[in-house]
């Protein structure tokens, strides 16, 4: 096969493929708005009628919206139902296997990591240095504090 006849049989190949989409397509349009039309009905005039006429129409929507939003919690509390048996089937089954699900971690970086503990220690080094030594005798604690002389005496021993 020449490259130029395989170049036209991919171009009809993709036409027809285009072509089948926008059948289906259009098919299930046609099928929605079929099965709208059976659900909802057919819209009742109400501009022509009578006071009584628009009342029972009204009436008869009333009961009908009552009715499907009856069904419609009803299949929200089996989906619900069905959800929370599933959950629990899945626990007795992760149970059983005794594999179970790992929490997604982040992702942290090493270098971050490495870096700030850099940080944390050159920090600390240079509070260290950048300390001031106090040569001033009035921070200093006096000597007298530390130890008595000999020869004085204590007072207990004095008062006699």
């Amino acid at each position: 096969m020449t490259p130029d006849r395989k170049k036209k049989l991919r171009l009809l190949l993709r036409k027809k493929a285009a072509e089948e989409l926008k059948k289906e397509q259009e098919r299930k349009a046609a099928e929605r708005r079929r099965i709208i039309e059976e659900r909802c009905g057919k819209p009742k005039n109400v501009d022509d009628a009578s006071e009584a006429n628009v009342k029972s129409i009204l009436i008869q929507y009333h009961k009908r919206i009552i009715a499907l939003e009856g069904e419609k919690y009803d299949l929200e509390y089996e989906v619900a139902k069905k959800d929370f048996e599933i959950a629990d089937l899945n626990s007795q089954v992760n149970d059983l296997r005794g594999k179970f699900m790992k929490p997604t971690l982040k992702k942290v970086s090493k270098y971050e990591n490495k870096f700030a503990k850099l940080q944390k220690k050159a920090a600390e080094f240079n509070f260290r240095n950048q300390l001031k030594q106090v040569k001033k005798k009035e921070f200093t604690l006096e000597e007298e504090d530390k130890e008595p002389k000999k020869s004085e005496k204590a007072e207990w021993q004095t008062k006699k």
